[in-house]
């Protein structure tokens, strides 16, 4: 556990370069164990998510090493179907080590997952789809067992364009028998990256980034070796920073066309935004203008992922915003710590629906991250904030952002982070 202490006031203004997405490394991660080899990552991100991720490997028993930003992975003494518990009750996202398990061992064990409370992330999709697959599965304790003695390819349609069993999917349809159709399958630019990487260790997958996925069986997979995709929430996260605070930041390494949902809104808001081949610059207006209506949606619509940062944008708008949440149902919990901190927003009595009142001046405060990016948001609140602000509980922060405060710091921040036992100093 640790506390940020942040004073705000100070004009974010400099260059940062963007690593790798954390969500685009997790499902890399998740897949290492299928070609039995060696997998090189290049441009993986020092985040507490990646980590629990090797931890997952090595017990499943692969060979790890991280070097540098480089991760590489000896999966040829892997010989366990069952990931450990505790990991993946830390993890959510570790459920996508399900798919990949099961196509290499042909059956697996795993807990129901943990993460972030983020709300109902109903995992019904995933089953429903392995078992089309061929999969039989069983709950029992808390656990799921599944066994499949062969996997047979099929037309798979998900009610939802959810991307955890778009990539459950992709991983376990690998080694089947024919040819796995998904449609409706999520278009996000990690399910790209992911198909990349499959098919750098040969595999047969067309389609992503659309939503028809098509994915030929092979029978094996060989060494492979790759660079994951830029973080384009960690990249709009920076950009909002710069806004909130009236500062110019230019970001290097970057996918424009990943952060166009974003840079949209950031535009409504007044913002001047210029692309370059693999940067991006931003200029802080005057005075950040409010947004009419911002509604979340699965790519390529505006992510969830960045609807907490730009909620703590529009308290210092000069006008009334409304955002509607339509993809988690407790996606609203950094709300109540922005109100201690003088924010007016009033939340609809379904928790998903926003009205933010800009107000001047924003106060620092003593405040609580209950998530990923709702810890990232009340950081650029106290960015903005007048005097010192204190966002406890680190750890949910840390797990996808690497060393932020230091990134913050370097663009002239004043903020620290102090590690101790419970998060309270």
């Amino acid at each position: 556990m640790g506390v940020y202490h942040i004073v705000g006031g100070k004009k974010l203004n400099g260059q940062l370069r963007i690593g790798g997405g954390k969500n685009a490394i997790l499902p890399i991660l998740a897949s290492v164990i299928l070609n039995g080899g060696i997998s090189v990552i290049h441009n993986c991100p020092k985040i507490s998510d990646t980590y629990v991720s090797i931890e997952m490997l090595k017990a499943l028993g692969c060979g790890v090493n991280f070097e540098g930003d480089t991760l590489t992975v000896d999966s040829s003494k892997a010989s366990t179907h069952e990931a450990p518990e505790n990991l993946v009750r830390e993890m959510r996202s570790s459920f996508i080590f399900l798919g990949g398990i099961l196509a290499k061992f042909g059956k697996a064990k795993i807990s129901y997952p943990g993460g972030c409370e983020l709300g109902a992330r109903p995992i019904d999709l995933h089953l429903m789809a392995l078992r089309k697959l061929g999969a039989t599965i069983t709950e029992d304790h808390g656990f799921i067992l599944c066994e499949a003695n062969k996997l047979v390819g099929a037309e798979i349609h998900l009610d939802f364009p959810s991307v955890g069993a778009t990539e459950n999917v992709m991983l376990t349809a690998v080694f089947a028998e024919g040819a796995t159709v998904i449609s409706n399958a999520a278009r996000e630019p990690e399910i790209e990256d992911l198909q990349k990487f499959l098919n750098s260790m040969g595999a047969k997958v067309t389609g992503a980034g659309t939503s028809h996925v098509v994915i030929k069986g092979v029978k094996k997979l060989h060494d492979a070796e790759h660079s994951v995709m830029p973080d384009r929430i960690v990249a709009g996260t920076f950009l909002t920073a710069a806004a909130i605070t009236g500062g110019k930041i230019r970001l290097t390494a970057i996918e424009p066309e990943h952060l166009r949902p974003i840079t949209s809104k950031l535009k409504e808001a007044g913002c001047s935004v210029r692309f370059e081949k693999n940067s991006v610059y931003l200029e802080a207006p005057p005075v950040i203008r409010p947004i009419t209506i911002l509604k979340t949606g699965p790519h390529p619509g505006f992510p969830t992922d960045m609807q907490a940062q730009l909620t703590a944008l529009l308290t210092k708008a000069n006008g009334v915003s409304m955002i509607c949440e339509t993809v988690f149902e407790s996606r609203n919990r950094h709300i109540p710590e922005l109100v201690r901190m003088g924010a007016d927003i009033t939340l609809s009595h379904s928790g998903s629906t926003s009205v933010i009142r800009g107000v001047e001046r924003l106060k620092g405060a003593v405040v609580e991250s209950k998530d990923l990016r709702g810890g990232a948001a009340l950081i650029l609140a106290g960015l903005a904030a007048e005097g010192s602000t204190t966002v406890r509980n680190s750890s949910h922060v840390e797990r996808g952002y690497e060393n932020i405060e230091k990134s913050l710091t370097d663009l002239g921040a004043t903020i620290t982070l102090v590690k101790d036992e419970d998060g309270v100093l």
